[in-house]
């Protein structure tokens, strides 16, 4: 099965994450990737509740993180195996600008 992830960015070539071969990680280890991610890059939560779901943080963080951020070969891979195991599906699609996530 296909194993990948993508994000967009508007003027920003995608970037595609493969993870085909690559180990998985564990879901308690990738939502606490995710969440230093979030803290270490001052993240704000997208709902004026304050509320944040988990697919909300995979986006906040690839919106902070940016195509700089996603030009560093290892914290795009960690990033997308956070992702992935986060949301527990093998391939996901974020579109920064839309602030959305597909699957």
């Amino acid at each position: 099965m296909r194993s990948e992830v993508r994000v967009t960015f508007k003027n920003s070539p995608p970037v595609r994450v493969d993870l085909q071969e690559v180990q998985p990680m564990p879901h308690e280890a990738a939502r606490q990737w995710l969440d230093e991610q979030f803290t270490q890059m001052g993240c704000e939560p997208l709902r004026p509740t304050g509320k944040l779901l988990l697919a909300d943080k995979v986006v906040v963080v690839a919106q902070a993180g940016g195509p700089a951020k996603f030009a560093d070969p290892q914290w795009a891979l960690e990033f997308a195996r956070a992702a992935s195991a986060s949301l527990a599906k093998p391939v996901v699609h974020i579109d920064v600008a839309a602030l959305s996530i597909s699957y």
